[in-house]
């Protein structure tokens, strides 16, 4: 079986040799590795024309300037065969993540496989944030799996030009529209547990902070905010709305909406935690120390939802206006 592995990259020098080993080691070699970069600014590009000039079977393409769902597409379109997998810099593949994701289509009855990957976990802080905002297991007939993701997938190239490829103009959320549009298409899907690939999760509250930012501009960009930023939405204009009667009532009255802020991050931590407690169990007081880290990485999150909702707003529909000026003086 003939298959290109398509990876989009953009200054990922720290880590697209680990993906890369890992691609090489895998048990069913993979027939080419298509690399796609965005316009990396760091060593990225020596880093993977050094595999190359090793004998690894790499064509590396580059592109000036580029989104995520773009690379992809560059990819896919300049694949050689009729089997794409994805992957995305940052990951880790284990030894048999081609080989399981290729032996669900080997009768030919499928035409989307979807494997699943586990965050890495080398700190406590990475452990809070996964326990935070990763989607816990769900359970399948023959196993456990994150939801589906592009970073662990197998499909026919003929699904990708079908569904006319990866949205181009957003640097998230473009894989959910992908997907979706493939789920409306009626194709044959089908999940393999056992397809795994290790993820690189934001190490620092900051770079969470800053990361989940574009995700909320990106995600209204996509017409997805409903599905994330409208629950936030109410939950903060509820407490914005308790701080009116301090106008008249006093200082104090504000009292109420901080502390109805605290439970909410409380009960929302506590939920987390018990979501995620078979998949990682711990002890009361372990239990109570992550509490702490995860009511802060939760209003973080929170707070990039409103941060990148306003970004939206002050630079794309701004952008959007400032550019329609024109097209109305030309009509």
């Amino acid at each position: 079986m003939q298959i290109s592995v398509v990876v989009p990259v953009r200054n990922e020098e720290s880590t697209i040799a680990s993906l890369i080993d890992s691609l090489l080691a895998q048990t069913l070699q993979p027939s080419e590795i298509i690399i796609t970069d965005g316009g990396s600014t760091d060593g990225t590009i020596e880093v993977i024309e050094r595999l190359v000039a090793n004998g690894a079977p790499i064509r590396l393409i580059r592109e000036n300037r580029s989104l995520p769902g773009r690379s992809r597409n560059v990819g896919a379109r300049n694949a050689r065969f009729d089997w794409l997998a994805f992957i995305d810099a940052g990951n880790v593949a284990e030894p048999n993540w081609l080989e399981r994701l290729a032996q669900n289509v080997s009768n030919g009855s499928v035409d989307v496989v979807y494997g699943s990957y586990e965050p890495i976990i080398d700190t406590f802080f990475k452990e809070c944030a996964t326990i935070a905002y990763v989607p816990p297991l769900i359970q399948i007939q023959h196993g456990s799996v994150r939801p589906r993701s592009i970073v662990s997938a197998l499909m026919r190239r003929s699904v990708w030009e079908s569904v006319n490829g990866f949205p181009e103009h957003l640097r998230s959320a473009e894989d959910l529209l992908f997907m979706r549009e493939i789920e409306r298409g009626g194709f044959r899907t089908k999940r393999e547990p056992a397809a795994i690939v290790h993820w690189q999760i934001q190490p620092t509250l900051w770079r969470t902070l800053k990361r989940f930012v574009e995700y909320s501009r990106n995600n209204i960009r996509a017409g997805l905010w409903r599905e994330w930023q409208a629950t936030i939405f109410f939950r903060y204009g509820l407490l914005l709305a308790l701080c009116i009667p301090a106008i008249f009532l006093g200082w104090r009255w504000l009292l109420i909406p901080v502390a109805g802020s605290v439970v909410f991050l409380i009960a929302r931590a506590v939920q987390s935690i018990r979501r995620n407690r078979i998949q990682y169990p711990a002890s009361l007081v372990h239990n109570l120390a992550r509490l702490f880290w995860l009511m802060p990485i939760i209003a973080a999150i929170d707070a990039a939802a409103i941060a990148g909702s306003l970004k939206w707003l002050t630079t794309d529909t701004f952008r959007s206006k400032h550019t329609s000026v024109p097209n109305e003086a030309q009509r």
